[in-house]
């Protein structure tokens, strides 16, 4: 019974993992992106500076890196989340004819990510407190 439960749990990490490395893939082209031209028109419909643009793609990059070092991919898991939650407001909220899809499946992944690796989190912040 031991090592059936053991094999779940090697499973699910491995899952895991496959799930951070995609979406560290994803949030590095993603951030990368944000630094050409494709998106100055829709920053400018923003209204808040193209700033924004660039300070988006850096965090979606190191987020994208934090995802893929062990004592920091929740955390990171965690800043996408938030960075997605403005993703998807500003999708809904700021853009005439936005698409809040993308950046809503990327928040729930991101939180999932976020809530099974929350003891790296806890970790992190014991380590900060010591």
């Amino acid at each position: 019974m031991a090592d059936q439960v053991n094999a779940t749990r090697v499973l699910g990490d491995v899952v895991l993992w496959l799930l951070q490395i995609v979406l560290a893939v994803y949030f590095v082209y993603s951030g990368f992106s944000l630094f050409g031209d494709d998106f100055v028109k829709k920053f400018d419909e923003i209204g808040f500076g193209q700033w924004l643009r660039y300070l988006t793609g850096v965090l979606e990059v190191a987020g994208a890196i934090g995802l893929l070092i062990r004592p920091l991919c929740g955390l990171a898991a965690l800043g996408l989340a938030l960075v997605m939650v403005g993703a998807t407001g500003t999708e809904l909220f700021l853009l005439e004819n936005g698409d809040a899809t993308l950046p809503a499946i990327l928040l729930v992944l991101t939180a999932l990510v976020a809530f099974f690796r929350r003891d790296t989190i806890a970790a992190l912040l014991a380590r900060l407190r010591s």
